[in-house]
């Protein structure tokens, strides 16, 4: 699924993840004492060897924490500039910097600033799913588990500029009630691409399938009104965040489940709960930024080194602000 009117770069290729190439990579990343980070939407083959997988907040705490002189953040480029603001003193390396991301590149710094000027006395609240400077720019940050929570604990009467994702902002403006919420018009093209038709085609055949529904997609109101009006069982419409539809997996006792998210997700669901059968609703919802990251690109990052990931000092020390006051709100959620 590209993005409309964008040329994707081309992949590195031509390095197949055998077993020997799994070797090593591990022999490389231990000689660099790097720790590998596997976004849950990459491939299966990355996924497999990296030593934390999950969702880009989640995986950026991680390179927080752990002992290790460099990060190496198989994702995309500002999930990597996030680990870089929250592990300055480490290197931080993405196999592929060319990897960009369509919803973070929906809002620039500059627009955003021209936004503020709108609307001076509001509160910025913005996705993760955004470059170094806009963090820098903002106020709050949120997740997608988070966000209703996040802007929950806001004034009621204070102005709320939400950003990038239009489908999100939507969610959280039907959980909160808010009238003096201003929603940014952005989206991730992958997300948006699954829409309501297609749900409901699922729906009609699989009836007796669960939903787990990501807040980004174009769906997510189209399952909410499925729901409401009967043709699926309100207990059985699931909006959660990437994280949280793994924890969902690992209870649930459905036997099939449509997935509306990136399919990468699907690798990490059926490792989760093998007995259940996940299906995605959308199978060509595949993210070509994310599938940058190829066996060939970790190659190449571990053998030469590249590609470092920096972030300006200053910026990241006002982007590392907006992410501190999410967590200290109490849920600091998982990523997107």
């Amino acid at each position: 699924m590209p993005d409309p009117g964008v040329t994707i770069p081309a992949a590195y290729g031509g390095v197949e993840a055998t077993p020997e190439w799994a070797a090593e990579i591990k022999r490389l990343a231990k000689a660099r004492n790097a720790v590998i980070l596997a976004h849950n939407y990459q491939l299966p083959a990355i996924q497999d060897i990296a030593d934390y997988v999950g969702d880009s907040l989640g995986l950026s705490r991680v390179a927080a924490e752990v002992e290790a002189d460099e990060i190496i953040f198989c994702g995309v480029h500002f999930m990597a500039e996030s680990a870089k603001i929250l592990s300055p003193e480490k290197r931080v390396l993405i196999p592929d910097e060319r990897a960009g991301c369509s919803l973070a590149d929906s809002i620039t710094a500059e627009q955003l600033r021209e936004w503020k000027a709108d609307y001076p006395d509001a509160m910025v609240v913005s996705y993760v799913n955004t470059t170094a400077e806009v963090k820098a720019l903002t106020d709050i940050c949120c997740t997608s588990s988070n966000a209703v929570d996040v802007v929950a604990s806001i004034d009621p009467d204070r102005e709320i500029l939400f950003l990038p994702d239009q489908f999100l902002g939507a969610h959280v403006k039907r959980e909160t009630g808010r009238d003096n919420i201003h929603i940014w018009a952005g989206e991730c093209h992958v997300h948006a691409g699954i829409n309501g038709d297609e749900l409901t085609d699922q729906v009609d055949s699989h009836p007796d399938a669960e939903l787990y529904i990501h807040p980004e997609c174009g769906c997510a109101t189209s399952a909410l009104y499925l729901a409401g009006e009967g043709t699926v069982p309100d207990e059985k419409v699931k909006i959660l965040s990437t994280g949280g539809m793994i924890d969902a997996a690992r209870e649930s006792t459905a036997k099939q489940v449509l997935v509306a998210t990136e399919v990468g997700m699907l690798h990490q669901l059926r490792k989760a709960a093998p007995e259940v059968d996940f299906q995605p609703v959308n199978s060509r919802a595949a993210c070509p930024y994310m599938k940058m990251i190829t066996p060939a690109a970790l190659l190449r990052c571990l053998t030469e080194g590249r590609d470092e990931v920096h972030v300006d000092p200053e910026i990241a020390a006002k982007a590392r602000l907006s992410v501190q006051r999410m967590i200290e709100i109490g849920n600091p959620g998982g990523g997107e």
